[in-house]
C-alpha cells in the first residue's frame, strides 16, 4: 500500500488532479470570507497565506498551497495566486470597497518576499512571488489602483486604463473573475466620463461661477466644445444612427464582394472629397479586396460582416496588435483624428459587437505609445481624447441637443449667417441606446 501511495505521487495525472483540489479550497476559502468578513481581514488572512506563510483561520488553505509548491509547477502557483487576487478585486469592486484593493496591492511591496529562507520550500515560494510580481499580470492587476488612488502624477497612459482593461476581458484564457472584475471597472470609467461631459457641457454655457463647479473630463480645452457642436449638428436624415439603418437595410442580400464596396462608401459618407480622402478610399478598398475572396460572390452573413468590421479595425489602427497600421499614421500625421474617431464610430453602429476588439486594438496602440514621453504622444493623446468625446456624444445613451441661442431679428432669420457658436448643448437621457439592427450569430470577437 505505501508503494501504492509513493507511486501516485510522482503519477503526472494524479498530482494535477491534487494541484486542482488544492487550487479550488483556496478559491473557495477566499469567495466565502470576502463576502462575510470585514475587508482588513480578508487582506490579513490573504497576507498569512501567501506572503507571511503562517497558520491561518482557514485550516486547509496552507496545505492545500503547500500541495501546489510541492508539485514544483509555478505556471499552476501563478493562477492560483492570479485568480486569488481577481476573486477579492471583484467582490470589493462589487462592494465598491476600492481602499482593500488597493491594499491588496500594497500587500506584494512586503519585505518578506525577498528575504532569503533556508526551507526550500519557502524560498521556492517567495522566487515564485517575485516572478509574479514582475509578470504582465501584476501589471494588470495594478490598473485597479493605479487610475484612483496613486499620489504620483500618473503616466499619461493611465488616463486611458478603460481601453487597456480591454484585453483583460476579452481574453477568454483569463479567470472570470478578472475578466468581470476588468468589465466592471473599464464601464465605470465610461460612465463617469460620459457623465462628467455631460455636466460639463450644462455648466459651461453658464455664469462663471456654475462653470467653475465642473471641470473639463477632456484634455481638449474648450476646443471639446467646437468639436461636441460638430457632432451633434449630424441629426435627422444624415445622423450617423440612421447612416447606419439605412447602409444595413441597402445592404441585405448583398454579395460579399458588393458588400465590401458598400463599407468603405458608407464609413467615407459625408467626409469633404479632399485628395487624402481619396488616397484613404483607394488603400481601403485595396485591403478589402483582397480579404476573404472564396465568398466574393456569396450573400454576405452576419459572421462574414462581423469579421469584415474587425479586419478595418486592424486596418485602421494596428496590424499586428503591437505598432500602428499604416493608416492610422497616414490619418493622425495628416491631422484627422476627427475623421478616424467618426469611421471607427460608424463601424460600431453596424457592428457594435466589434466595439471590444476595437477597445483591445486601441489598447495595443496606448501600449506601444507609453514607452515614449508625453510630449512626443500629443497627436496619439489628441485622438484618444477626440474618439471618447465622438463615442460619449454619438455611441452612448445620453442624447446631445443644439439650441440656438437668441439672436437680433435679422441674423435669426437667415440660417446661412448663423454658426454653430451661436448654439447651446443641452444634454438628457435616453431610454434605450438603439444601434443598427445588426443580428451576429458568431460571438467571436477575435476573428
Amino acid at each position: 500500500m505505501v508503494v501504492d501511495r509513493v507511486s501516485d505521487s510522482f503519477n503526472p495525472r494524479r498530482r494535477h488532479q491534487d494541484v486542482q483540489q488544492a487550487q479550488q479550497t483556496i478559491y473557495d476559502f477566499l469567495l466565502d470570507i470576502v463576502k462575510t468578513w470585514p475587508a482588513e481581514d480578508v487582506l490579513e488572512e490573504f497576507k498569512g497565506l501567501f506572503l507571511q506563510h503562517h497558520e491561518t483561520i482557514g485550516t486547509n488553505t496552507v496545505p492545500a498551497l503547500y500541495a501546489i509548491l510541492f508539485a514544483n509547477d509555478e505556471k499552476e502557483f501563478h493562477n492560483t495566486l492570479k485568480r486569488s487576487c481577481y476573486i477579492l478585486i471583484n467582490n470589493w469592486e462589487v462592494a465598491r470597497e476600492y481602499t482593500a484593493i488597493r491594499g491588496l496591492i500594497q500587500l506584494f511591496a512586503d519585505p518578506a518576499i525577498r528575504r532569503i529562507s533556508i526551507s526550500p520550500t519557502i524560498k521556492r515560494l517567495r522566487q515564485w512571488l517575485q516572478f509574479f510580481i514582475e509578470s504582465d499580470d501584476f501589471k494588470d492587476l495594478k490598473l485597479f489602483v493605479e487610475n484612483r488612488f496613486s499620489g504620483e502624477d500618473p503616466h499619461w497612459s493611465r488616463r486611458y486604463t478603460a481601453y487597456l482593461l480591454a484585453p483583460q476581458y476579452i481574453d477568454t484564457n483569463n479567470p472570470l473573475e478578472q475578466r468581470e472584475a476588468a468589465r466592471a471597472l473599464s464601464q465605470r470609467l465610461r460612465d463617469k466620463f460620459k457623465f462628467d461631459l455631460a455636466m460639463y457641457t450644462a455648466h459651461f454655457q453658464h455664469s462663471q461661477a456654475q462653470r467653475e463647479r465642473r471641470v473639463n473630463p477632456t484634455m481638449l480645452g474648450d476646443s471639446a466644445l467646437r468639436v461636441i457642436r460638430a457632432l451633434v449638428a449630424k441629426r435627422g436624415m444624415f445622423s450617423h444612427r440612421n447612416l447606419a439603418r439605412i447602409f444595413h437595410d441597402q445592404t441585405q442580400g448583398l454579395t460579399y464582394g458588393s458588400y465590401k464596396n458598400s463599407l468603405v462608401e458608407y464609413l467615407l459618407f459625408s467626409v469633404i472629397r479632399t485628395d487624402f480622402v481619396v488616397t484613404l478610399e483607394k488603400r481601403l478598398l485595396t485591403k478589402l479586396n483582397g480579404l476573404y475572396v472564396k465568398f466574393e460572390h456569396q450573400p454576405v452573413d452576419a459572421s462574414l460582416a462581423l469579421l469584415t468590421s474587425n479586419r478595418v479595425i486592424d486596418y485602421l489602427m494596428t496590424e499586428n496588435a503591437e505598432t500602428p497600421s499604416s493608416l492610422f499614421s497616414l490619418l493622425l500625421t495628416n491631422g484627422r483624428p476627427l475623421t478616424l474617431a467618426i469611421v471607427l464610430l460608424k463601424l460600431l453602429l453596424i457592428s457594435p459587437k466589434s466595439h471590444p476588439y476595437l477597445d483591445a486594438r486601441i489598447a495595443d496602440l496606448i501600449r506601444y505609445y507609453e514607452q515614449f514621453p508625453r510630449e512626443e504622444c500629443q497627436w496619439i493623446i489628441n485622438f484618444l481624447e477626440i474618439y471618447g468625446v465622438t463615442l460619449a456624444i454619438c455611441g452612448s445613451d445620453v442624447q446631445y441637443n443644439l439650441v440656438q441661442v437668441q439672436q437680433d431679428e435679422d441674423r435669426a432669420s437667415n440660417p446661412e449667417t448663423t454658426s454653430l457658436e451661436e448654439y447651446r448643448i443641452f444634454s438628457q437621457m435616453m431610454r434605450e441606446l438603439h444601434w443598427a439592427p445588426v443580428h451576429h450569430r458568431s460571438e467571436d470577437v477575435n476573428g
